[in-house]
């Protein structure tokens, strides 16, 4: 499988890591820590040092109970990181679900947008749709940021996890863009009960079989810390445990804060998997 973006067309025979960069003063985790372009241009490099894929960039936190940042806020925090960032020699990712930025940031040869929308925004459809070649993330939410965990969603999450993403894929594909440009996120935390996060976790084979890459964000969640009693800053062996399981599970990208911990998590996994086809083919000459 491989997943076609602006610039690059990504192998997706193993997992990739895709490194969180928020350029935002109030993120649930990381809040304000690289609200600087050039602490945040230095991040990105970091992350790359550990192992990194992607990186993904965000001026906007999506955490429960935040408020819309202004447009002009978003496009100085996220656009001199993006102009730096692309010639790092990776592909680079915008998490964002306004157009005019995702607009500004394919100018500036970004690879894909991350909406966790689903492109559902006036305008958004277009600005990906107009583009040639740019990737696409598809994310489910229930409800919106501000109110999405006082009222989450009712019932069997994977079901309507897969219908949503599987319609918003098919509106973008009916405006010509390639299903091969197109990756589903099942929004972990997003509008969902703690139980419907696992289920989906469990159940996500039911996701993968629709046949579009699966990028997956567990990395500091609060529903690991629910079942942990761990804060957002203590959570990495949790993380990097979901992110191995999701891995394990079909995902072919998984969205990280903690890289280099990951990584070498997933070696191991590759290894298993390494040993598995050599002893297979040691049986079956």
């Amino acid at each position: 499988m491989h997943w076609q973006t602006s610039r690059y067309r990504i192998d997706l025979s193993r997992p990739r890591v895709m490194g969180i960069v928020n350029v935002t003063p109030d993120s649930f985790s990381d809040g304000g820590q690289f609200a600087d372009a050039r602490l945040a241009l230095a991040h990105c490099e970091k992350l790359l040092r550990d192992g990194a894929d992607i990186l993904d960039i965000g001026g906007e936190s999506s955490r429960p109970g935040t408020t819309p940042v202004p447009l002009d806020i978003e496009l100085a925090r996220v656009l001199p990181v993006l102009r730096e960032a692309v010639r790092l020699g990776v592909p680079v990712s915008v998490d964002t679900y306004k157009p005019q930025v995702m607009r500004e940031a394919l100018a500036l040869g970004v690879d894909i947008i991350n909406d966790i929308w689903a492109l559902r925004q006036p305008g958004a459809l277009d600005a990906v749709a107009s583009h040639p070649a740019c990737g696409a993330c598809l994310m489910h939410m229930h409800g919106e940021p501000a109110t999405m965990q006082s009222a989450p969603m009712e019932g069997d999450a994977v079901p309507q996890v897969r219908e949503f993403l599987r319609s918003a894929s098919v509106r973008l594909q009916g405006r010509g863009v390639a299903s091969e440009r197109i990756a589903w996120d099942p929004g972990i935390g997003f509008g969902k009960t703690v139980r419907q996060n696992f289920s989906l976790l469990l159940r996500q084979h039911d996701l993968v079989g629709a046949g579009y890459p699966l990028l997956v964000g567990w990395s500091r969640k609060s529903s690991l810390g629910a079942v942990t009693g761990l804060g957002p800053d203590e959570r990495l062996a949790p993380s990097v445990a979901a992110a191995l399981l999701a891995a394990q599970r079909g995902a072919t990208i998984v969205r990280v804060h903690d890289v280099a911990e990951t990584v070498a998590a997933l070696k191991v996994l590759e290894a298993m998997r390494s040993a598995d086809g050599a002893g297979a083919a040691t049986m079956h000459p």
